[in-house]
């Protein structure tokens, strides 16, 4: 797809300069599903199967190593076929690997900034070169459906193509005022080893934004997958390995997190953290980062994207029929295991009625099945320990609330959990308060905006919330109130798009400046400012230093 971009700023001739000569970032296209991409995904997805299972080692400098320990990964859907195999790091290869990213950082911090751009766009080429493989491999060790799993490769391009242009950009952004007789310039370098702490749900786009961010601003990485999804973990390494980035610039350690988390991310020669995943691991994380280790070569960074409890308001005017398919799917795809999914409805009392009959009917259409089946809306949750957690959330609101509609088919197997939705919640309980990560909604009635704003911000998350309105007045105070990082109006919660929807939130939803947006590779830089005397043989005035 970066070739038709190319060809565009070519037949335009609008580069724009601060790109060099890449030209501006436009999104990748998604796939559509004519009946020849439909073929090839049904084909990688045959040959994918073929290779289960797969022997997941770990790389360090560039070398392979095996050990041990192992991780097992399966097919949400069909707990009996065997994914992957992967070899466990211990706290050993913790160590082997940082040595082996501090020893690559000297000449890849000072590689030219422009240069290491380069190196994620052939990454962008080698992802659309193997699209159909690794939205195959999506399918069988995510559990993504065939839609969710080719968008996962559509983001993972476009982390790699906007990210590789805001360095040229920034690289280009180095001049300072300055006065006859003095030049100023203001130079940005790497800040040194970075962990990467990937999560499961947006196993592939996630690592590879997290991973290259700190990669091309001159980082060198350690990156550790999410124990659910080692083969990811390994598509991830293979496709900056394959791009030709130099032995060291990138280590991947597939381990358990409680085993090898804490040494990778208190350990001296570690600059800085990048997270995704739990609220309570990344405090965790922010506390341990917070004490400064004997021997440490910078204050420890952390950036981290903890969830959130996202809220959705349903004015009394919304157009139902183009707000409800939104929040179906806000809430219910993929399982309702996105960050941003939508688990809170916030309805106003005169449509409340009319809304939960029409939702409810909407939610019972959802196809059900496994991710493989092309026909699929909803299936199966990652794994066993999911399911049960999600699971006592559900009979704990068949306590608290009541059930309007728990949708399930008996033939499912797997880890299924039933798309649920409950009415009558108090917004204080527990279901309303606390992160569930998975397909279950609770619905809240309220008698103004003004209350529907104060109910939308009564949890301690602020990560992205959406409004259905046809009030110009309501939705200036949902832009003015809601506590939020992004907030959605009229349009669905999930689905952000690089450059055009900057990601991420505050509160209790994480802390770091938002990926996807022009904010986020700063934080992985030292800024230094160089002033030069260009008069070199004239005196400074005395008293001025």
């Amino acid at each position: 797809m970066a070739n038709n971009l190319e060809e565009q700023v070519k037949a335009t001739g609008k580069n724009a300069p601060e790109y060099g000569s890449k030209g501006p970032f436009t999104n990748d296209t998604p796939v559509e599903w004519t009946e020849e991409n439909r073929k090839q995904f049904k084909d990688a997805l045959d040959r994918v199967k073929g290779s289960f299972p797969l022997d997941v080692a770990l790389y360090i400098g560039g070398r392979s190593v095996k050990t041990d320990r192992k991780i097992r990964s399966t097919d949400p859907n069909n707990p009996d076929r065997l994914v992957a195999v992967a070899s466990a790091a211990g706290i050993a290869e913790v160590e082997r690997a940082i040595a082996a990213a501090k020893a690559a950082f000297p000449a890849w911090s000072t590689t030219a900034p422009s240069h290491r751009s380069e190196y994620l766009f052939k990454a962008a080429d080698v992802v659309r070169k193997k699209r159909y493989a690794l939205a195959a491999l999506l399918t069988y060790e995510s559990g993504k459906n065939w839609t969710e799993a080719l968008a996962d490769t559509c983001e993972s391009i476009d982390f790699l193509e906007y990210y590789g242009r805001e360095m040229i950009r920034l690289e280009n952004l180095n001049t300072l005022p300055s006065f006859p007789g003095e030049t100023n310039r203001q130079l940005r370098v790497a800040k040194g080893v970075g962990a990467v702490i990937a999560p499961w749900n947006f196993a592939l786009p996630i690592s590879i934004g997290m991973s290259c961010a700190a990669i091309v601003t001159g980082n060198t990485v350690v990156y550790k997958p999410a124990s659910q999804v080692p083969a990811v973990g390994k598509a991830v390494y293979d496709v900056f390995a394959e791009a030709g980035l130099p032995d060291g610039v990138f280590n991947f350690i597939p381990g358990s997190g409680g085993e090898i988390g804490d040494r990778l991310v208190t350990h001296p020669q570690v600059s800085f953290t990048i997270f995704t995943g739990s609220k309570e691991v990344g405090l965790g994380i922010i506390e341990k980062s917070g004490k400064t280790p004997e021997g440490a070569v910078n204050v420890k960074h952390v950036t981290a994207e903890m969830g959130g409890k996202n809220a959705i308001i349903v004015d009394g005017d919304a157009d139902l029929d183009e707000a409800i398919p939104h929040i179906v799917r806000s809430a219910f795809s993929y399982m309702g295991q996105k960050c941003s999914a939508c688990s809170r409805l916030i309805v106003l009392e005169e449509i409340y009625e009319e809304f939960i009959s029409r939702f409810k009917n909407a939610v019972e259409t959802l196809r059900l099945g496994p991710a493989e089946d092309p026909r699929t809306d909803v299936g199966a949750v990652i794994d066993e320990t999911a399911g049960k957690k999600i699971t006592a959330y559900i009979e704990l609101g068949k306590k608290e609330a009541t059930l309007l509609v728990s949708h399930t088919d008996g033939s499912l197997s797997g880890h299924f959990v039933p798309p649920t939705v409950f009415s009558d919640i108090r917004p204080d309980s527990r279901l309303a308060q606390e992160e569930i990560f998975g397909p279950v909604v609770c619905i809240m009635k309220v008698g103004t905006f003004e209350e529907a704003l104060q109910v939308a911000n009564g949890t301690q998350y602020a990560l992205t919330a959406g409004v259905f309105s046809g009030s110009p007045a309501n939705i200036e105070k949902a832009c003015k109130n809601l506590e939020t990082g992004t907030l959605y109006i009229n349009r669905s919660t999930t689905g952000a798009l690089m450059q055009r929807h900057p990601f991420g939130g505050y509160k209790m939803s994480g802390v770091g400046s938002k990926s996807m947006g022009p904010d986020y590779l700063p934080q992985f830089m030292f800024s230094r400012t160089i002033v030069e005397n260009t008069l070199c043989g004239s005196p400074a005035p005395i008293g001025e230093e």
